[in-house]
């Protein structure tokens, strides 16, 4: 009789067939319950299981899974899918977010992982909520399908399963044997290195495949059903689905307990496994593929490009694909498929007609030729291309136009999604030959993509690479010297003007070419802190830029502008040309701008100013902006920016959390100029605000790097940083020393405050003169500060900061008390905290009654800022002024003496609940910044997760 149809749901590397039991993987089975019993002990650990497409990897993990909840052990089941990459940590979130339990705030670690700069928080957090859940029994990760997963994922499961590895959680994780991404390669190894134990997953043997037989066919299988069976090969996918096409193709009959195939076997189906792989393919690899099962065997890439009509170069992403897919293998110099079911299948998805005629028309090319299937073609023939170059060093019609057609699309997505601009980018590049005209021209768009998105070593090399060839015309060499002098800003103010200056240099070139290096030069030049230099660029380049009409450069050359106007101390036109720039930036596009973005420089020039509101807002708004774009660079540089915004408002908490969360990556391919002078001059000011030591050894020694630095300005900051550590270490004399360089330089350009783009830092300077004895050099400071206040009398920060610096020169009470009233009206918390207890100072000689208010304003100021060297500081005054109770401050708590008041806050909002999502947003703060306070909180108060925090604070509000 025969075998009645069964319809059932699709299962994970299984056919459209009833879930049969699993056979043939008893020492395996029994090996994970072993590993499971280590858990229940508390004993963790990382399992593997390897093994090629089809061979059960899914369903092991399934069956681990399903052993382990009977156990009663917490399971969290994720797995990687090949058209989902771009989502950074989703197969991991998706698996601690799926189940009955959900690992608690998984949707706020979803958030940390798609917001730019945020892997190390992100990490700190998934940790802990680990950690704490395991301390409340075994867990059992499971991640399925390794090879896909994205590089942010990879780093995840490594980082934590070794950071985890005494505590009681079991990782399993499923992987493809054979190729894999050079990324999943290298956190293979590791995990080995780290301990893991290995599943390597064979064919089954006849008796495991006669069991499956009689499972799917209700009978046991007769000499011929095995036959046709053993074509597997003991790969079970392949097994079930061949069985499943047999018995709904009514092939098999059971007669006396024994399937039988009485017609003999049938031709070759369409396998569900395969179909499927097929449909993930892009349309260029399924034709390939196609292709190739219609010829037969083994195939030479030259024939398959001569039966698709392209040249074997423009095969190379189809031919990878389909590799990546597992559906072809390289056999010597020709492409096979893995199993020749998998080509069956997918030649009986084809119209006969079509498969005669390809089969035909391969049989009909010369012999002999590269391309004939009879052919014994070389050693190299049939390979795919490395990337970036061509067959035998040239590339058909087809290819340029796709690369055309590529760059325009890049062009396109250029202002909106760097990353995919990127991606067609290097594809163009690709399918372009290596001495292709158009070659160089295609680089010089690429490396500005890279770097926008986060890939500035890769974008270096390319052009580094380009040049090294000796062989660029000048105006190709002028492009790419172009984009690299781009590059080059955030991390080498001096290579950035190298590479502008040898472009301008460069004969022949066009007039728009040679405007924008100019402009670029100019900027380098601005930067670097050479003022003469720039503005004397910046003439000439606006000539080269108007009779060119190129307005991205007039944009990038307002900005210069602006910064000359600064050096000036013309702030108001410092201000009115630095809103121009922005405008003419955001009306071109960020893609088009020589300087990424200049509304960087209008946030600081607000900030330097006293419009701390201002410049906050437009730096959250760029952060959020480019984060959103994926414009990795761009949001690095507006966390920097923030840093220092956020230090100059007294909220050192927080501008020690943006510092570090835009601290350097190991991708960077410079010093890092731009975080010398925000983020490393930031961490130093809070360190010594808030008396750590440490931290601030470490960043003098950074500093000590910055003084040999080629930039001016970044010598200058070095030597402003050494000037503060050393007052800070209780040495006046030294400190001024440092400051030799500085305030000897040329007077075109010396910096107005020693380095600084700060008018506050000029009380501080003169104080620090005065300590020294060095007379004169206060004297000058003043002198620059009320020049300064005069020449922009609209400014209440710069009169402020002047009548500051002139009180503490002359030892006058009416300056300081001046300088109070009007810090009243500005944003500045420490500035004024500095004239308050400068003031409090003064009286305490003579007045001590009437000092005290202006101490206990002053403390209260430093309490709400977090400087705790500050508020140690004016206690120890106020002591001498007669005041034995510790006076209370807004921001200070009894109850949480080790805590600054940010941490205060954030530790409250947690412990009754919140999220650090919900904490920021009631807190008006980014989560990251909420992040990092907790996670300073955990550490000063010796607790490990949330839940031992909010015992604390009941413990403490209980006052027990």
């Amino acid at each position: 009789m025969s075998v009645n149809r069964v319809t059932t749901r699709t299962v994970p590397e299984e056919s459209d067939g009833a879930r049969t039991p699993l056979r043939g993987r008893d020492a395996e089975l029994a090996f994970i319950e072993a590993r499971l019993d280590a858990l229940d002990r508390g004993e963790g650990g990382i399992i593997r299981v390897e093994g090629p497409v089809g061979i059960g990897r899914s369903r092991i993990l399934a069956q681990a899974a399903a052993a382990a909840r009977r156990r009663g052990t917490r399971v969290f089941e994720g797995a990687a899918d090949p058209d989902e990459q771009f989502v950074p940590l989703g197969p991991l979130l998706e698996g601690l977010l799926s189940g009955e339990e959900p690992l608690s705030g998984a949707v706020r670690l979803r958030d940390l992982a798609t917001t730019p700069g945020q892997r190390f928080w992100l990490l700190q957090e998934l940790g802990d909520r680990l950690r704490e859940t395991a301390r409340n029994g075994p867990l059992l990760v499971v991640l399925d399908d390794l090879q896909w997963c994205d590089d942010l994922t990879l780093l995840t499961f490594n980082t934590l399963a070794a950071g985890l590895s005494s505590h009681a959680i079991l990782w399993l994780v499923a992987v493809r044997g054979g190729s894999v991404p050079s990324g999943v390669r290298t956190t293979l190894d590791r995990i080995r290195q780290a301990g893991a134990h290995e599943l390597a997953l064979g064919a089954l043997d006849d008796r495991a495949t006669a069991r499956i037989a009689e499972d799917l066919l209700g009978a046991a299988p007769a000499p011929d059903v095995l036959r046709v069976a053993r074509r597997a090969e003991g790969v079970p996918q392949l097994l079930v689905e061949l069985l499943v096409s047999l018995r709904e193709g009514e092939a098999v009959t059971i007669e006396n307990g024994t399937a039988r195939l009485p017609a003999g076997p049938p031709a070759p189906r369409e396998l569900p496994s395969v179909v499927r792989r097929l449909d993930q393919l892009s349309d260029e690899a399924r034709e390939l593929v196609q292709t190739a099962a219609a010829v037969g065997g083994p195939v030479t890439v030259a024939l398959l490009a001569e039966l698709l009509g392209r040249s074997s170069a423009a095969l190379i992403t189809a031919v990878r694909e389909s590799l990546d897919a597992d559906l072809l293998s390289e056999s010597g110099d020709r492409l096979a498929f893995r199993h020749d079911l998998v080509r069956e299948a997918v030649e009986a998805g084809l119209p006969l007609p079509l498969r005669r005629a390809l089969r035909g028309q391969a049989a009909g090319l010369p012999p002999g030729s590269a391309a004939s299937p009879a052919g014994r073609p070389g050693p190299s023939a049939g390979r795919a291309t490395p990337a970036g170059a061509t067959e035998a060093g040239k590339a058909g019609p087809g290819d340029a136009t796709e690369a055309d057609r590529l760059r325009a699309a890049a062009a396109e997505l250029a202002a909106t999604a760097p990353g995919p601009a990127a991606e067609r980018s290097l594809k163009a590049l690709e399918l372009t030959a290596a001495d292709a005209p158009e070659r160089p021209r295609i680089i010089a768009e690429t490396i500005p993509l890279l770097w926008q998105t986060g890939q500035a070593v890769r974008a270096r090399e390319l052009g580094a690479s380009a040049l090294a060839t000796g062989t660029l015309g000048p105006e190709d060499e002028a492009l790419i010297r172009l984009a690299l002098a781009r590059l080059a800003v955030p991390f080498d103010f001096s290579e950035a003007v190298g590479q502008a200056r040898a472009g301008a240099a460069l004969p022949g070139i066009s007039g728009t070419v040679r405007g924008r290096l100019l402009a670029m030069l100019a900027v380098g030049l601005s930067m670097s802190g050479e003022h003469a230099a720039a503005e004397q660029v910046a003439a000439e380049a606006w000539e080269t830029a108007a009779a060119a009409g190129d307005r991205s450069a007039e944009a990038t050359l307002t900005t210069v502008r602006s910064a000359v106007s600064f050096h000036r101390m013309d702030l108001t036109e410092a201000f009115r040309q630095a809103e121009r720039a922005a405008a003419l930036a955001d009306a071109l596009g960020v893609s088009t701008s020589l300087w990424v973005p200049e509304a960087l420089w209008h946030a600081l020039l607000s900030n330097t100013t006293g419009r701390s509101a201002e410049a906050l807002a437009a730096a959250e708004d760029g952060i959020r902006t480019t984060g959103e774009q994926g414009r990795t660079a761009a949001t690095r540089m507006w966390l920097m920016t923030r840093s220092r915004i956020l230090l100059e408002a007294g909220r050192l908490a927080d501008a020690r959390a943006d510092a570090e969360a835009a601290s350097a990556t190991t991708g960077d391919p410079g010093p890092g100029n731009l975080a010398d002078v925000t983020l490393r001059y930031v961490m130093l000011r809070v360190a010594l605000h808030t008396d750590d030591r440490q931290t601030a050894r470490a960043y003098a020694a950074e500093a000590r790097r910055m003084r040999s630095d080629a930039a001016p300005v970044v010598r200058h900051f070095g030597s402003w940083m050494l000037a503060l550590t050393a007052d800070f270490e209780g040495r006046p004399d030294r400190a001024m020393a440092e400051l030799d360089e500085v305030m000897t330089s040329p007077a075109a350009d010396r910096p107005a405050y020693a380095g600084l783009v700060d008018p506050a830092d000029a009380p501080v300077l003169v104080r620090l003169a005065l300590r020294a004895g060095a007379h004169e050099r206060a004297a000058q400071a003043v002198a620059l500060a009320e020049r300064r206040a005069v020449l922009n009398p609209g400014l209440t920060l710069l009169a402020a900061t002047a009548a500051h610096a002139r009180g503490l020169l002359d030892n006058d009470l009416a300056p300081l008390v001046r300088a109070v009233r009007l810090y009243e009206d500005c944003p500045r918390v420490l500035a004024r905290a500095s004239a308050l207890e400068d003031a409090g100072l003064k009286l305490a000689a003579t007045r001590r009654s009437e000092a005290v208010p202006y101490f206990e304003t002053a403390l209260a100021l430093y309490g709400r800022a977090g400087a705790e060297r500050d508020v140690a500081r004016v206690r120890r005054r106020l002591r001498a002024a007669g005041v034995r109770r510790r006076p209370s401050s807004a921001g200070l708590s009894d109850a949480w003496p080790e805590l600054t008041a940010a941490e205060t806050r954030v530790v409250r909002l947690v412990a009754g609940g919140l999220t650090n999502r919900q904490a920021a947003d009631h807190l008006s703060l980014s989560p990251h910044t909420v992040s990092s306070h907790l996670r300073r909180a955990f550490t000063k108060l010796d607790v490990t997760s949330r839940g031992e925090l909010t015992r604390l604070v009941r413990h403490r509000d209980d006052g027990e």
